[in-house]
């Protein structure tokens, strides 16, 4: 098959690949095809994992083609592995010329039958069927070169039977295309939807109903297994004037003693989709109501309740609301009390935030959503990322894993904190090596330790040894230390609490979360509720990262 296509570094893309694939296996195989100049399987940044697909460079790019020609499909570690070249323009992809979408697929129908039944009219791009965990979803893309191409695999194949089953086929249309479609159907509905008009109600009596208004096409009253009405049913009028003139007329109106409702009859996507737009628009609202007045308040005392926790913040405002969130009759330790202004808010965060109630200092901040949280995790991260990556530093390797960077002052030399490591220091003269039984100490002695710009960056490593538990650090013993050595006395105690939870990342997360708040670290020290749920945020986070940065690559 000739592409007709310029691909100056014969790039291809091979996709759905069995997680143990390595570039080992990938040469070996398309090797046999010609030179190769390199292989590059994608992988999580973090765990290392194959993300599933590669990239392949041939030095020519009839080799390449030659792989597309003879390899697509082949099985590769138990699974078909799907060629296609790499289109490294994300206009091309997502301009939508020559793509073309396939429904009603039998599920024995998969990629390579999809592939072989469409190649005849033209140069394919890309072709997938659509897979969920059970299998095929019955629905798939082929992405042809040329307009022209997809044009004929349209006026060819729609209405076709593949394996008895009639196939739609189409031209792909975007999400918005598609809502604008649906919007300029509903403009001109024939079918009316009726429903609450009681179980008495039959086809004849709907007709009569309603046939004042137009002719009918058809009439139906919904039954249930028993014959008897469901209360809803649907009129088909000829002509949209005679529909739009029933829902005027009719919604509202009284029958039987109850009253009706009349409207465009929907189907079940467009319902769901104007019910999420509305809950999606009610929520908006609500977030509007009470942005800048509404505070979280945690690390309550047990004996704190919604009345004990009104009367502690009464002096800084007016209070719409104050409610300790409680697991049946026991308090979680936080709530939220909610102001009549920002003003008020933003005193009583000034004055509370630190205060001790009961037994407990208080941690009070302006409430935020889990989305606005994972926000300000995510710039802060990508800040560090950035300024990481413009450090010249032979220990970042060619992958980029970045954590938490700790620096040093030379004056001032501390261990380095048990989640971060230190670059690899020449063995030379003078160096005294580790001490046994330690890991990540900063060697005062060593002569060869260079400190570019009197500072140490640290990049995140695992310890492999163990980290002996430290003494319970209270809010009187962190105000005691010197502000300096404030976060790595919290991130000592953190970091063994997170590592339990996720080794791999452990440095990372640690490293995350030590730009919240001192006050709310040592309250995550204490509720694992808390700790949990603000890993899960920062493990998002990262995740979300890795995904735009595969994507990206993609």
């Amino acid at each position: 098959m000739n592409s007709g296509l310029a691909y100056p570094l014969a790039s291809l893309y091979v996709g759905d690949l069995h997680a143990d694939v390595t570039e080992a296996m990938l040469y070996q195989k398309f090797s046999a095809a010609g030179p190769i100049m390199s292989i590059r399987v994608c992988r999580d940044i973090i765990t290392r994992r194959s993300l599933g697909y590669a990239y392949i460079n041939f030095q020519q790019p009839a080799d390449a083609e030659c792989a597309l020609d003879t390899m697509n499909y082949d099985v590769l570690k138990g699974r078909p592995i799907r060629i296609m070249w790499s289109q490294r323009d994300p206009g091309l992809r997502k301009s939508g010329v020559g793509n073309i979408f396939i429904k009603n697929i039998d599920e024995s129908i998969d990629n390579k039958a999809l592939y072989d039944t469409f190649s005849a009219f033209g140069n394919i791009l890309s072709c997938k069927v659509v897979c969920d965990e059970n299998g095929s979803k019955g629905y798939g893309f082929v992405h042809f070169e040329t307009q022209q191409a997809a044009n004929r695999a349209i006026e060819t194949m729609n209405g076709m039977l593949l394996n008895d089953r009639k196939v739609f086929v189409g031209h792909f249309k975007s999400r918005k295309e598609r809502e604008v479609e649906v919007g300029t159907k509903a403009m001109k509905f024939t079918n009316v939807y009726i429903k609450n008009f009681g179980e008495d109600c039959t086809d004849d009596k709907l007709k009569v109903l309603f046939s004042p208004f137009g002719r009918t096409l058809s009439v139906r009253v919904m039954k249930d297994e028993t014959g008897l009405s469901r209360g809803f049913g649907f009129v088909n009028f000829a002509n949209h004037d005679d529909a739009q003139k029933a829902v005027e007329e009719m919604n509202g109106k009284e029958l039987n003693r109850k009253v009706l409702y009349v409207g465009r009859a929907q189907k079940r996507v467009e319902r769901q989709g104007e019910l999420k737009r509305r809950f999606d628009q009610i929520k908006q609202d609500r977030i509007q109501r009470y942005q800048g007045v509404n505070l979280y308040v945690k690390n309550l005392d047990d004996t704190i309740d919604d009345d004990r926790l009104r009367k502690e913040f009464a002096p800084y405002g007016t209070i719409t609301s104050a409610k300790v969130m409680t697991d049946g009759s026991q308090s979680k330790g936080f709530g939220f009390v909610c102001f009549s202004s920002p003003e008020e808010a933003t005193k009583a965060v000034t004055e509370m935030n630190g205060r001790i109630v009961a037994t407990k200092p208080l941690y009070v901040a302006l409430a935020q959503r889990r989305e606005e949280r994972k926000a300000i995790l995510t710039n802060k991260y990508m800040q560090r990322l950035a300024s990481l990556r413009s450090m010249p530093n032979p220990v970042i390797d060619s992958f980029h894993q970045t954590g938490y960077y700790m620096t040093v002052a030379v004056s001032s030399m501390r261990a380095a904190p048990h989640w971060a490591g230190q670059p690899q220091r020449p063995q030379g003269r003078g160096h005294t090596g580790d001490t046994p039984g330690k890991t990540g100490l900063l060697d005062t002695k060593d002569s060869n330790l260079r400190l570019p710009g009197h500072m140490v960056p640290a990049p995140v490593m695992e310890p492999s040894v163990y980290v002996p538990a430290l003494e319970p650090l209270t809010a009187s013993k962190l105000a005691a230390a010197p502000l300096m050595d404030q976060k790595q006395l919290l991130g000592e105690r953190l970091y063994p609490l997170i590592h339990a939870l996720h080794p791999s990342m452990a440095g990372k997360i640690t490293g995350m979360l030590l730009e919240i708040d001192n006050s709310e670290l040592l309250h995550m020290l204490e509720s694992p509720e808390s700790l949990h749920s603000k890993v899960d945020e920062a493990v998002a986070v990262l995740q979300a990262h890795q995904a735009k940065e595969c994507s990206t690559k993609k």
